[in-house]
């Protein structure tokens, strides 16, 4: 559930990339990584990993529009649980499939939230990069 929360906190992020990020600590200790890892300085990130984080984040954005729309359709708890189960489980594989680690993923994100330089960077790669890919599927 902590990681679900950290990665909508990422999906909102990604939309504007400027979303606050607070849960990212808790879901790298989730993930049994010491909390540290997620303040990490944001000069210790490459190009490549920025430009993967902006990628996933874009897929991501994708993700959490439709499982908001099956979220606020839900009915009980039970379906709405499974809901959040699901848009987790996807979340994750899309920072996994751009290359990125989930822990690494937070950690940029709070990383950009420090550093609006960073940030700027960030939603640049965002807009150059797989300009057209957004077709959701």
């Amino acid at each position: 559930m902590q990681r679900m929360t950290a990665l909508f906190s990422a999906a909102l992020l990604s939309l504007g990339l400027a979303a606050t990020q607070a849960q990212a600590q808790q879901d790298t200790a989730a993930n049994g990584a010491d909390q540290s890892q997620a303040t990490a300085p944001a000069q210790d990130f490459s190009d490549a990993q920025l430009q993967q984080f902006a990628d996933a984040s874009k897929e991501i954005a994708v993700i959490s529009q439709e499982y908001t729309k099956q979220l606020q359709s839900a009915e009980g708890d039970e379906a709405k649980q499974t809901v959040r189960q699901e848009a987790n489980d996807e979340m994750v594989k899309a920072v996994q499939d751009s290359g990125l680690e989930v822990n690494t993923f937070n950690a940029i994100g709070q990383a950009i939230q420090q550093d609006p330089e960073l940030m700027q960077r960030v939603q640049e790669m965002a807009k150059a990069g797989g300009a057209g890919t957004d077709q959701a599927s």
